[in-house]
């Protein structure tokens, strides 16, 4: 199956209002915070997507604990003081977040749960948060080769109350021991990383979602991080807007040199990615930061250079992006990338070579080089929905362009193309686009 683009052949002057669905990155840890809490908790404005309903399907499968998916969100209730095991495996197909929160939240329920995976996520790492569970005290073995999925967590007491954890892989593994550190019992617990902290962003965000909760939770200066223990307080947790999510409808005006609003997100949200808005003004196109929208009017763009270390995941928009602004584009601080969905600098230097494009890779860096004509060419998505999203964008402008396995974009974002049809449909009566 494949998605064939048409190209936009102008430009309405009327802004493009995007439905954005809620965050995957709150969502997801709205979902474990919700599960600490005794009674009910509501999450509103939550994206519902492969991802997150993974991680809310296992955890109405622990005893004590059930968790409802609404028409906006989830509703989830907890009546039991401590959690019992799942009988069975939990399954949370290829999404890495939830397997790494799954594997230090269930060191708090009774016996032992098996966390595992899809043939990709089994290979994606998890030796960091296994090498703090052996410091702690967190029992667990891994059931077919070290340091990865299946891997079986027995309930376990942490011990001490200085814990470390290795930052270079994936910040995941620090979000996850800060919401184990929350149900702990007595003085607080303080969380050092060692070594470079990639993604720092989606730390500082589960830091401000235990705040939100009641929980005191705060960074204490360097890479170090203070939680006090305590039971989660709010009954409802509203989601604001997915920056990632967002990216492929700033970049789609940015390119198109129209304009575009983006609700339910502002200035000072906590998303990382919302630094790609910023990006793209970099770039020559002109944005609004409001208290709870986000407005962009398209230019004329060109390359950049930038770190994107605390934005990974519009890595891949921003190279869709550069393969047709003008002049060099130099992306870098993004090894990580390698042990996403599939190995995505890889990925993105060999689809923009597949169009036409100029594109060079390294350990933790990707150089794009625009000049030539954009040919038509059907995307290999790798099954990885932010391949098959970026890689959308150039046939807004140029024909012939297919994008493989559609449906992956299911893992973050299902209603995509039908957003992206909206999008074309707005200018569809538009004057012509000029180059």
């Amino acid at each position: 199956m494949v998605y064939v683009i048409r190209p936009l052949d102008g430009a309405n002057p009327e802004p493009f209002v995007a439905n954005i669905p809620g965050s995957k990155s709150l969502t997801n840890r709205a979902l474990i915070i919700a599960a600490q809490r005794m009674g009910v908790t509501h999450i509103r404005r939550a994206l519902h997507c492969e991802d997150t309903d993974h991680l809310a399907n296992c955890l109405d499968q622990f005893g004590g604990l059930s968790v409802e998916k609404t028409a906006d969100g989830y509703r989830v209730t907890r009546s039991q003081e401590v959690l019992t095991a799942p009988a069975q495996d939990l399954y949370v197909g290829g999404a890495g977040t939830p397997a790494r929160f799954l594997l230090a939240f269930a060191s708090l329920v009774e016996g032992a749960t098996v966390i595992t995976g899809n043939p990709r996520l089994s290979e994606r790492p998890m030796g960091d948060l296994l090498r703090t569970f052996d410091r702690i005290g967190v029992r667990y073995e891994c059931l077919r080769g070290p340091d990865h999925l299946p891997i079986r967590v027995h309930r376990s007491t942490a011990s001490g109350r200085h814990w470390t954890i290795d930052g270079s892989t994936s910040s995941q593994f620090t979000s996850s021991l800060l919401l184990l550190a929350a149900r702990q019992d007595g003085e607080p617990v303080t969380v050092t990383v060692e070594n470079k902290l990639v993604s720092r962003p989606y730390v500082e965000m589960t830091l401000q979602m235990l705040n939100a909760s009641g929980i005191a939770a705060r960074a204490t200066g360097g890479q170090s991080f203070v939680v006090e223990p305590g039971r989660p307080q709010q009954d409802r947790i509203d989601i604001e807007a997915d920056a990632s999510g967002m990216s492929y409808f700033l970049a789609a005006a940015a390119l198109t040199r129209s304009r575009v609003v983006i609700p339910n997100i502002g200035r000072d949200s906590a998303q990382g990615d919302v630094g790609f808005a910023r990006i793209l003004a970099d770039m020559g196109a002109s944005v609004t930061f409001g208290a709870n929208a986000i407005e962009l009017e398209g230019a004329a763009l060109k390359g950049v250079e930038v770190d994107m270390d605390h934005m990974p995941d519009t890595v891949l928009t921003l190279a869709a992006v550069a393969g047709l602004a003008q002049g060099r584009t130099n992306i870098h601080s993004i090894a990580n990338l390698r042990v996403k969905e599939c190995d995505r600098i890889h990925a993105s230097v060999a689809e923009l070579r597949r169009l036409g494009v100029d594109a060079e890779e390294g350990p933790d860096f990707i150089t794009v080089l625009p000049g030539g004509a954009i040919k038509p060419a059907r995307i290999e998505t790798y099954d990885d929905h932010r391949v098959a999203m970026a890689f959308a964008l150039p046939g807004l402008l140029h024909p012939g362009i297919e994008i493989s396995n559609p449906k992956c974009v299911a893992k973050s974002f299902p209603e995509f193309w039908n957003e992206f049809e909206r999008f074309r449909r707005h200018h569809a009566l538009a004057p012509a686009l000029t180059a």
